[in-house]
């Protein structure tokens, strides 16, 4: 009983053909696409809005821990907290997200449960078909036992 292994080829291509390999490379390339996108979306209209009260590039808010802070960059002093870089990094995260989610999720979600309920309605319509059916062929198996039985009594 010689039992042939797969070869590793064989299971690259495998592993390769499955649903879930080609559905995340779609997805890496669609969401690193779309990352300009959100970019761009950030740094023309959001970060404007934001320099209305403040200043345009939500990099330069910082608080100072630890003084004196002087400088920017290499020549910086002090330990700085610079939490308009992670405002603009949620920003980002959260315009993504309700994007993908507006999009993308919602419109998918909708069309999959449309799909469901006319899967479910066909199932339904085909259940009653095989109820009624069924209830039929026990009437007519009825009948013939009463006319056979019938038959029976008059001889």
């Amino acid at each position: 009983m010689n039992k042939k292994e797969p070869s590793v080829l064989q299971g690259f291509k495998a592993f390769l053909m499955r649903g879930n390999v080609v559905d995340l490379a779609v997805a890496v390339v669609i969401g690193a696409a779309f990352t300009n996108i959100v970019n761009s979306v950030v740094k023309g209209i959001i970060n404007p809005l934001v320099g209305a009260f403040g200043t345009k590039n939500l990099d330069s808010y910082s608080s100072c821990l630890k003084g004196p802070c002087t400088g920017t960059g290499d020549t910086a002093t002090g330990v700085r907290i610079l939490w308009g870089s992670v405002l603009g990094a949620t920003l980002t995260f959260v315009i993504t997200a309700a994007v993908v989610y507006f999009l993308m999720v919602l419109p998918m979600a909708k069309y999959l449960a449309r799909q469901e309920e006319r899967r479910k309605a066909r199932e339904g319509t085909h259940e009653v078909m095989e109820v009624t059916e069924l209830e039929v062929l026990e009437e007519i198996r009825d009948a013939l036992v009463a006319q056979r039985s019938a038959g029976h009594d008059q001889r």
